[in-house]
């Protein structure tokens, strides 16, 4: 399936392949000025099909076995060309006897960057059209500046601006949805700083998805 998307002049592409174990991958993008931006890369299996010809059907019947490759982040990211290893002696063996393969999700082209604030105890709505989906690229909850959400707030609860923690929650709820919803609250984040009034800041992509699947 092929669909591809504009947000103002810019082209959003990304692109999932499936690599199997112990083969190398380049990462090829269009022109080397364009850098590599990745989106989710998985090692492990989640069905059947992908990399099973010629593998023995005990070796493919573990579909929840995976594990986040974070060594393709580490070294693909902001690269216009990337080699990569499917390989367990790199990624780690999530479910041993399996034979498994690399999935990644990457954007050749970044779109326009969407922010949002949600005052604490409000909602953040984040949303893509449709045949898009949701990436977090920033989440904080906390406060850095006096002026946001400081409507009818005393001056003691808008003092401390040094105070967030990274809300990573919003990323593993909204990731990979068309439109999501996540309260600003000390409840779902924590409490940087008790005694200030504090909002969630949120920064995100819409992008649409280029799928190749080695069958």
């Amino acid at each position: 399936m092929y669909s591809s998307h504009f947000t103002g002049a810019r082209l959003v592409q990304a692109t999932l392949v499936g690599v199997c174990n112990f083969q190398h991958f380049v990462f090829c993008l269009p022109t080397a000025n364009e850098d590599i931006f990745v989106i989710s890369a998985i090692y492990g299996r989640s069905n059947r099909l992908t990399c099973s010809v010629g593998i023995p059907a005990e070796q493919t019947k573990k579909t929840h076995c995976a594990t986040k490759a974070v060594s393709v982040f580490q070294k693909c990211e902001g690269k216009s060309t990337c080699n990569v290893l499917a390989s367990s002696s790199v990624f780690g063996d999530p479910c041993v006897g399996t034979y498994k393969y690399l999935d990644v999700i990457y954007l050749s082209w970044l779109p326009e960057k969407k922010s949002l604030v949600a005052c604490e105890g409000t909602v953040a709505r984040l949303h893509c059209e449709e045949g898009q989906a949701i990436y977090v690229t920033s989440a904080t909850y906390g406060r850095t500046d006096k002026k946001t959400c400081s409507a009818r707030r005393p001056a003691d609860q808008l003092k401390n601006t040094e105070c967030f923690t990274y809300a990573e929650e919003v990323g593993e709820r909204c990731n990979g949805k068309q439109w999501c919803k996540v309260k600003a609250s000390n409840y779902v984040f924590g409490d940087p700083c008790y005694g200030t009034y504090k909002y969630l800041e949120v920064e995100y992509i819409c992008y649409g998805e280029f799928r190749l699947s080695l069958h």
